[in-house]
């Protein structure tokens, strides 16, 4: 019998992108009032629309953030059900007046994963002792099956709401994969081990931090985006310090730029807009 797949399952929901813009302040407070309001008014309508976006029963939202520090200072995240739907969330914003003053200066493309250690470790196992053949029609469709029963139970999850927290901190981040330290070539169990130790910690913060995972490979420069939103942001230093105690991010984790921001809604772009008039 050939060996068992590596690879974990993965269940695969919401396509995400964040962009990153700087605002161009000066020019923005040259044009004309008239021409000034209208085009905040566009942006906040198109906003609001987009925060209560529905799609089927998916959240299919958008939100606004301020961020602090040199790296920018605007973001949007989309979430959306399809590659299509979020170019067309990408192409909305580039419709709006008001996008003449925001000058891209990143952007992460990704989608919502979840990665199925557990169940893929038992269902391998389950597949190997029935002698079934890794990759063969019989495997692939014990593997569907998995996948099919876990994406129903776990929709919430794959398609969530963008959560409502004040503050968000996004960053992209690796598993090293070089000579010395390499995650891709750890065992199937002991990355298990690994990422259940490392998931126990983040779930002693659910009560005050809401964590999305995008999976990235293939998508853009780094492996998985992570999503922090809070009302209290000192909780991203105590959870990101504890978890680097922790060995998968201790021995194999790389991290890009962190982006921290707060949630600027529809409602409230306007009087910010406007604010920076004066």
């Amino acid at each position: 019998m050939a060996e068992i797949p590596p690879v974990p399952l993965t269940l695969e929901g919401s396509w995400v992108l964040h962009q990153m813009f700087r605002w161009r302040g000066r020019e923005w407070r040259e044009i004309a009032d008239g021409q000034r309001q209208k085009a905040m008014e566009e942006a906040s309508s198109a906003l609001s629309s987009w925060e209560a976006a529905k799609n089927g029963g998916h959240p299919n939202q958008s939100a606004l953030y301020s961020l602090i520090g040199h790296k920018g200072d605007l973001m949007l995240i989309h979430f959306r059900d399809s590659l299509a739907d979020l170019h067309c969330a990408e192409q909305q914003v580039a419709r709006l007046a008001m996008s003449d003053y925001l000058e891209p200066v990143h952007s992460y493309l990704s989608i919502v994963e979840l990665g199925l250690y557990e169940s893929s470790a038992k269902a391998y196992n389950q597949l190997a002792e029935r002698g079934i053949e890794p990759h063969s029609p019989e495997w692939n469709a014990g593997v569907a099956d998995v996948i099919a029963r876990q994406t129903a139970a776990m929709s919430p999850r794959l398609f969530p709401e963008i959560p409502p927290g004040k503050y968000i901190c996004f960053y992209p981040m690796d598993r090293k994969r070089g000579e010395n330290k390499n995650w891709y070539q750890e065992s199937m169990a002991e990355r298990q081990r690994m990422m259940h130790e490392h998931g126990t910690i983040g779930r002693r913060y659910a009560d005050s931090v809401r964590q999305i995972i995008t999976g990235s490979i293939g998508f853009d420069d780094w492996e998985w985006g992570v999503d922090l939103f809070a009302d209290d942001p000192l909780v991203f230093k105590k959870l990101i310090y504890e978890m680097r105690f922790d060995e998968v991010s201790a021995v194999y984790a790389l991290f890009g730029n962190f982006y921290v921001g707060m949630r600027i809604t529809g409602k409230e772009l306007g009087p910010f807009l406007a604010h920076t008039t004066s």
